[in-house]
């Protein structure tokens, strides 16, 4: 095992209740995968000393917005980062990243925001409109399988959805049925649940990995027992 699978196997972390400046909307200003986080200013001084012995903590933006969370998906194969994004944002995040870790530009024209896609290192969970171009870029970068639920509702997208390669939240109006299918072809447990006192919007309400989770500052306690219990973390 790598020295940094190590550290991270020594630091599984109970989801924790976030509040930065006035927003529950946590997602939105930082992003947390097994291999980096990316994070704003807003949030950066609150994971620093915590984490960056375990994984790169990298404090940027992207193209000039704090709302790096929105703009960028990844997981520890690669990055898919805007095409807006500037060229010194680019080349820190790059430099700052495992050099293993791929990252590309989504062309112009194309989107690849968090609220369309939930992804861990293996699978994508994506809304049922996703460019077939973005998809390829999916497969090619992140190294993941995309599955695109054929049923219509709107909580097939990332919006609704938190992903690790541990287990997956999802919109509370997901029947057992919608929750079986999805556990079959995606290879992790699902559950349904809330974040932020009964928000569905899971992002930007949360963010996660296989060893620890941020959520929005009104955030219960009984929804943090059951992201605890969904994504299997600890103290």
């Amino acid at each position: 095992m790598c020295n940094m699978c190590n550290r991270m196997s020594k630091h599984r972390i109970a989801a924790a209740r976030e509040k930065i400046s006035t927003t529950a909307d946590i997602k939105l200003i930082t992003s947390v995968r097994d291999f980096f986080h990316l994070s704003s200013d807003d949030f950066y001084s609150q994971v620093v000393a915590e984490f960056e012995d375990i994984i790169p903590v990298i404090k940027t933006s992207i193209a000039g917005s704090r709302h790096v969370g929105r703009y960028c998906i990844g997981n520890k194969h690669g990055l898919l980062l805007p095409h807006t994004i500037t060229p010194e944002e680019y080349q820190h995040i790059r430099r700052s990243l495992p050099h293993a870790t791929v990252v590309q530009r989504i062309p112009e024209g194309l989107t690849c925001y968090a609220r369309f896609i939930a992804c861990n290192d293996h699978v994508a969970l994506a809304h049922t409109e996703l460019h077939q171009e973005v998809e390829e870029l999916l497969n090619d970068v992140l190294k993941v399988e995309v599955f695109k639920p054929k049923d219509p509702y709107s909580y097939f997208s990332g919006t609704y959805c938190a992903l690790s390669n541990i287990g997956a939240l999802i919109h509370p109006h997901a029947s057992k049925e919608v929750l079986d299918e999805l556990s079959e072809n995606l290879e992790v447990p699902f559950e349904a649940g809330t974040v932020n006192d009964g928000s569905v919007t899971l992002f930007p309400g949360m963010t996660v990995n296989d060893w620890t989770a941020f959520c929005g500052s009104t955030t219960t306690n009984a929804e943090l027992q059951v992201i605890n219990r969904v994504f299997k973390l600890r103290k």
